[in-house]
């Protein structure tokens, strides 16, 4: 019995870290919900309701809808070739749609023909009545042959690849209403450019994710470098790297931000290089601080003693001991530069329209607070919100987990 609880108590950290985390309910949950996010952020444009790039579909007649409304379209074929677009493309960068939607307040068919009116949210409705061919709803036609007959039941008509096709007017009338004759619901509602407020927070979602993993990574990369360097070597190796580390510290994080991103211009790839160059400063710190206490230990000595390289003591002996407080700091950062990038992109120095950005959703609608669309700023808000709660709960999790002196009781 004795043994066996002696076996058990000498698991390795990495197992008791994990065992204690598992038991930390909030940490658990606030871990659920980034993973959550990282799945909607990486099939992105597979799942949200609106595919096209940047979710950019527009509807003015649609602008300001309450969430959960709900409206009739027509979906009418482009005449033009259809475009296909991969798994992979589409997932990373959406979809153009080769048909336009039509918002509709009612339709009805006459011959060969499909009437609709036009839907305005005005009571009553008076919306234009436009008509359109079943050809022309069902296939894309080709630009140069828009004359369709009709002989008799049928329909003849040239498609956009040259291809004559006579098809029944009965069948491709029940094709328009199976396939064309569409109920779209917008979950949370649409924007003031008739856009679907859910699929903009969806791919905004991955703008955020991906600035604060590519930010962590490249403040990594610094700090740990110039960390490693200034606690190992020490002498002036330390005095010059920790005087580059005060002056930049100095600073204020969203000053040099700023300035950065004017210096590298307004874009997405310049918000995660300008956050990542402001965020390395406090790894930095920790990491030296690590290295100074490590470095005296007797196991850094006998490598030194049995000739080893400077290299070989530092990443192969030092680093892995110095993982666990930066793994709690990079969480701390991750929430930190999904902040930074929110107040960049309210500012307008950040991400660019069209791409969806929560702080940019924020920026085009926080005047509709104090109207009857608040939810419209709200939304994005609270995106932000519980992003930033859960990488700090997940932080201070790993943080309890990963303390020694906690571990062993």
């Amino acid at each position: 019995m004795f043994k066996k609880k002696q076996y058990a108590a000498s698991g390795s950290l990495s197992k008791l870290a994990l065992r204690k985390l598992s038991k930390d309910r909030i940490a658990l949950v606030s871990v659920v919900f980034i993973v959550l996010l990282a799945i909607i952020s990486i099939l992105g444009y597979l799942i949200t309701p609106d595919p096209t790039p940047f979710a950019n579909q527009q509807f003015l007649e649609l602008t300001t809808k309450k969430p959960g409304f709900k409206v009739q379209m027509l979906s009418v074929c482009k005449n033009e070739p259809e475009e296909k677009t991969g798994f992979f493309k589409k997932m990373l960068f959406g979809e153009k749609s080769n048909y336009q939607y039509i918002p509709i307040e009612k339709y009805y068919f006459q011959d060969d023909k499909i009437f609709v009116e036009e839907y305005t949210g005005m009571t009553p409705n008076d919306g234009e009545i436009k008509s359109f061919s079943f050809a022309d709803v069902v296939y894309a036609l080709s630009p140069g042959s828009q004359n369709i007959i009709s002989s008799g039941n049928s329909i003849i008509f040239t498609d956009v690849y040259g291809k004559t096709i006579t098809e029944d007017q009965a069948t491709i009338k029940q094709k328009i209403i199976n396939d064309h004759i569409l109920t779209k619901k917008f979950l949370l509602g649409t924007d003031r450019f008739g856009r679907d407020v859910l699929s903009q927070v969806m791919i905004g979602t991955r703008v955020s994710l991906s600035v604060g993993f590519i930010s962590v990574f490249i403040s990594l990369l610094i700090g740990i470098f110039l960390g490693a360097l200034a606690g190992y070597f020490k002498g002036w190796v330390d005095n010059l790297i920790m005087w580059f580390i005060n002056v930049v510290w100095s600073i204020p994080t969203l000053l040099l931000v700023i300035a950065i991103t004017f210096v590298l211009g307004k874009g997405f790839w310049q918000v995660f290089i300008a956050v990542g160059l402001t965020m390395w400063v406090e790894v930095a710190r920790v990491v030296r601080g690590q290295f100074l206490s490590i470095r005296e230990k007797e196991f850094v000595e006998a490598g030194v003693a049995l000739g080893f390289t400077n290299s070989r003591i530092i990443f192969r002996h030092i680093l892995p001991n110095v993982l666990a407080p930066v793994i709690v700091i990079s969480a701390a950062n991750f929430a930190s530069a999904i902040l930074i990038e929110a107040g960049l992109s309210f500012l307008g120095i950040g991400v660019q329209p069209p791409m969806p950005s929560w702080g940019t959703m924020i920026k085009e609608h926080y005047g509709y607070i104090i109207l009857d669309s608040a939810y419209l700023a709200i939304v994005p808000g609270i995106a932000i919100m519980l992003t930033v709660l859960s990488f700090m709960l997940t932080g201070n999790g790993l943080r309890d987990a990963m303390d020694v002196k906690i571990v062993n009781k």
